[in-house]
């Protein structure tokens, strides 16, 4: 019997932590396997690592196994996983993603070229301000005198020692607590000093070298392109696109016979656009204007001439008028009273004077104007006011006391186009409703020589009005040859139905479309008749 039987047992629990972390460091978590039992394997596959265990392949399975991926071959393919956004769709960026980083902005949607909402009062549109530009600045500043520092130190044979930072103090937990690590202590300060480098030491890794070739790094993605629907091309803009081909002017070593439009074509002519200058037509305005002005002046000068020829001539023609009658008075010696028989006379030889000048006015007028003019006033000199009104009938009396300058014979008449022809009788076809010229033998005098035709016929007229000309060698029956016309042809209006039509047109109306029994009858006992005569 021992000591520690004979003790009572103890009231509390005592608690080691030495032995209590020894024991939760000692525990071992056991995993149950899976894999059934050998014999029971029939319908069960390994699909990962955990199903092999620590042991190799399966020999009672006949399918590939891999145990802890021996013989597995590596995937090296560069084949992109298709992804799909949020509706759906492929993801076609991702061909142009390829080769860069996750964090690199590339433009490979439409939506990046639509322009985005600009808001004035977002933050990161706003302008810094000038603490943030100056803080920026110096920042700047400073690196650059850093790299400048760097670059002129690594040219020098001997550096000086690079400045080693200020210590850090990092406070350090152990994992392992207890009283056998670590002195007992939980917790320490470590002190961190970065060593102190020799200047004249060489640098230990030759990692850059001054002709190294580095690979260069992936290109910036291609800018996105957006291509029109395809559509087929036009004759003319094959046309366009045709080009020429290069025919000399000077060498044609082969002795080819060239077409002129070929050679032309090759010449280029028609690619250059024909300019022609401007001043071409403002030269021509001008010519044609100063032309025009010429003519004008030319024209005004001539008329300011003759005026004052024609005043000159009045003037003169005054002054021997003047000198005549003083002649005159002189020679009568004096003057005798005058008389108003005497101032009668001289007025009317004043206004016969005045008509005459008029006259020779009218003449000079007339001599100056053109053929058409002289012919106008020719026709319309003798001319009734009547006829120059309106074209009617002849007047053959004519009234010049008349004060009237319009015939009243137009007037008071329903006659005219809006009337109809023959006063609305159309079946007389006829425009005039009164012959012009109330003369019976009118129609004589038109078909006859005249008395003053003998001058030019001589004492054949006689004979050529007896020659039977223009009467036929074989009449018309029934014709009477004894009647000789003295004027036009006559006709005359026969009956309304000569022939006969509208009776016959009547009686075709009024006949019968189908034939009766009778008649049918009868054309069928002709019919058999001439049947049995044939036979």
């Amino acid at each position: 019997m021992s000591l520690l039987s004979q003790l009572p047992a103890p009231s509390q629990r005592i608690i080691d932590a030495q032995t209590e972390l020894l024991a939760s460091s000692s525990h071992v978590v056991v995993h149950k396997s899976s894999i059934p039992p050998y014999g029971h394997r029939k319908h069960w596959f390994p699909r990962n690592e955990d199903d092999f265990g620590d042991g190799g392949a399966f020999p009672e399975i006949h399918m590939p196994q891999y145990p802890l991926g021996m013989g597995r071959q590596k995937n090296s393919s560069n084949a992109l996983v298709m992804k799909t956004d949020k509706d759906g769709k492929v993801r076609y960026d991702e061909l142009v993603r390829g080769g860069h980083s996750k964090d690199r902005i590339i433009y490979s949607k439409f939506t990046d070229l639509l322009p985005k909402p600009i808001d004035e009062d977002d933050e990161e549109l706003q302008k810094p301000s000038k603490e943030a530009v100056e803080e920026t600045t110096e920042k700047t500043r400073k690196a650059l005198e850093a790299l400048v520092e760097q670059k002129v130190a690594a040219s020098l044979p001997v550096r000086k020692a690079e400045r080693t930072g200020p210590a850090e103090y990092i406070s350090y937990t152990p994992a392992q607590q207890g009283p056998a690590f670590n002195s007992g202590a939980q917790q320490r300060l470590v002190r961190m000093v970065e060593a102190q480098r020799d200047p004249m030491e060489p640098p230990r890794f030759n990692v850059l070298r001054i002709n190294q070739k580095i690979p260069r790094g992936p290109p910036s993605p291609p800018p996105p392109l957006m291509h029109s629907p395809s559509r087929k091309v036009t004759a003319k803009e094959q046309a366009e696109w045709k080009i020429p081909p290069c025919i000399s002017n000077w060498k044609n070593p082969r002795g080819y016979t060239i077409p002129l439009d070929k050679r032309v074509a090759a010449d280029g002519r028609g690619l250059q656009t024909t300019h022609i200058n401007e001043n071409f037509a403002k030269l021509a305005e001008a010519l044609y204007t100063a032309d025009r002005k010429a003519r004008e002046a030319v024209e005004l000068r001539a008329q300011i001439e003759r005026k004052v020829a024609s005043k000159v001539r009045e003037r003169k023609e005054e002054q021997l008028q003047k000198i005549a009658m003083e002649a005159r008075a002189a020679r009568a010696g004096l003057r005798r009273g005058s008389n108003p028989d005497e101032e009668s006379e001289v007025a009317s030889r004043d206004q016969i004077r005045r008509e005459r000048a008029r006259d020779r006015a009218h003449d000079r007028n007339l001599s100056r104007a053109g053929a058409e003019g002289k012919v106008r006033t020719q026709r319309d000199k003798d001319r009734d006011i009547s006829e120059q009104i309106a074209l009617g009938m002849p007047n053959p009396r004519l009234n010049a006391s008349s004060e009237s300058m319009f015939d009243q014979r137009l007037f008071n008449q329903s006659r005219g186009m809006d009337s109809g022809f023959a006063g609305g009788e159309d079946d007389l076809y006829n425009i005039y409703d009164k012959p012009w010229r109330q003369e019976s033998n009118f129609g004589t005098h038109i078909y006859r020589p005249r008395q003053t035709d003998t001058d030019t016929y001589g004492n054949d007229m006689e004979g050529v009005g007896k020659q039977r000309q223009f009467v036929p060698d074989r009449g018309f029956a029934g014709a009477d040859r004894s009647r000789h016309l003295e004027g036009p042809v006559q006709f005359e209006r026969g009956g309304e139905d000569p022939f006969n039509v509208s009776t016959f047109l009547l009686e075709a109306k009024k006949a019968d479309k189908r034939p009766s029994d009778s008649s049918t009858t009868s054309n069928r006992d002709t019919t058999y008749r001439k049947r049995e005569r044939r036979d």
